[in-house]
């Protein structure tokens, strides 16, 4: 059975405490304006979040999670907590670290990352009365898993259009963290997007590790030195799809004067002042949102399994604007482009 996507893809603000409260907490900060979170000042629900490689603080997919789960304590006052991996695990571990999860009376445990889907499908048949969901996988045959998954080919061919529209030199970049399908999506839409503007621009591509090692997610040293390879080159606009290894990107393009696409949250409103300006845009997916509205739908005893696809067209894909003095020249041409997605006029690959 699948619940229909129906997610309100609208911008969470994020309170900026770093620390996860209590649920008695969250229902005190939520009783004064009751926020839109159904008017649910506390529940007995208990989340566990199970986070990807590179933990918390990467400025990207991680992070966005955190904001979704930040969010539901504060609107709905669940009763929340944090578990992190640690570098170079065993797939052992992710099954331990679900299975103590459950174990330990969390109603709803989300795992973040695909990373998860062995765990997954191990540990959820185990413990039929809780929901499981995993971002990035597509569990289908588990009754008590959701699955949220985005069209991430769909956000990067736009972040490859906005290279190619910015870029004086004919010549951009992709650093991937670790060499996987999903990551082959973000590389693929991306090459594409260059090719739709302009089919001569030549496009470096390089990732940072191959499985099974999946430290390139979390080397921002090697993801810097990476970045300043294609920029000796000759790429002048280098886009990542590579979780905490992009913030070594980023230190790349400020070193160096080149732009910076970021991935999966707006890495604009993350960086630091300094590093503001070499910040094009980022191809962002609504983890914090798709999180958000699967623990609002557990407070209300609503989840389904199944899969939910979040797209450009529904919002739950897309490019950002907050740089305004470098997006704004290029901004009707991508949103041009964006309108063709979404009508079918332009069908973006999933694999490079």
């Amino acid at each position: 059975m699948k619940r229909s996507n129906t997610l309100r893809f609208a911008a969470i603000a994020a309170a900026g405490v770093l620390a996860l409260t209590a649920c008695d907490n969250a229902a005190q900060e939520g009783s004064g304006d009751g926020g839109d979170g159904g008017g649910e000042e506390s529940s007995e629900l208990r989340v566990g979040l199970a986070y990807d490689v590179g933990g918390r603080g990467d400025r990207s997919f991680n992070d966005s999670a955190y904001r979704g789960l930040e969010q539901a304590m504060n609107e709905l006052g669940v009763d929340a907590q944090e578990f992190e991996p640690t570098d170079g695990e065993a797939d052992s571990a992710k099954v331990e670290r679900l299975s103590t999860m459950a174990d330990e009376g969390y109603n709803v445990i989300i795992a973040v990352g695909f990373a998860y889907d062995g765990a997954v499908r191990e540990v959820a048949p185990e413990f039929p009365e809780v929901d499981f969901a995993i971002v990035d996988s597509e569990i289908e045959d588990v009754d008590n898993v959701t699955s949220l998954v985005f069209a991430e080919e769909q956000a990067s061919f736009l972040a490859g259009a906005a290279a190619a529209l910015s870029t004086e030199e004919d010549h951009v970049g992709f650093v991937g963290g670790v060499e996987t399908p999903l990551i082959h999506k973000f590389q693929a839409g991306y090459e594409a997007g260059v090719a739709h503007v302009d089919e001569d621009i030549t496009v470096e591509v390089d990732y940072l590790s191959q499985p099974p090692d999946f430290s390139g997610f979390s080397d921002p040293a090697r993801g810097r030195e990476l970045a300043q390879a294609q920029y000796d080159r000759g790429a002048d606009v280098i886009y990542h799809a590579a979780g905490a290894s992009g913030n070594g990107v980023l230190e790349a393009a400020v070193a160096n004067d080149f732009l910076f696409i970021g991935v999966d949250s707006d890495q604009y409103e993350n960086a630091e002042d300094a590093q503001k300006p070499f910040v094009l845009t980022s191809a962002i997916k609504q983890v914090d949102v798709a999180v958000f509205e699967l623990i609002q739908a557990a407070t209300e005893g609503d989840v389904a399994a199944g899969i939910e696809r979040f797209d450009l067209s529904g919002g739950g894909v897309d490019y950002t604007t907050t740089n305004e003095e470098l997006i704004s020249p290029i901004q009707g041409d991508l949103d041009e482009i964006k309108q063709q997605i979404i009508d079918g006029e332009i069908e973006v690959p999933t694999a490079p």
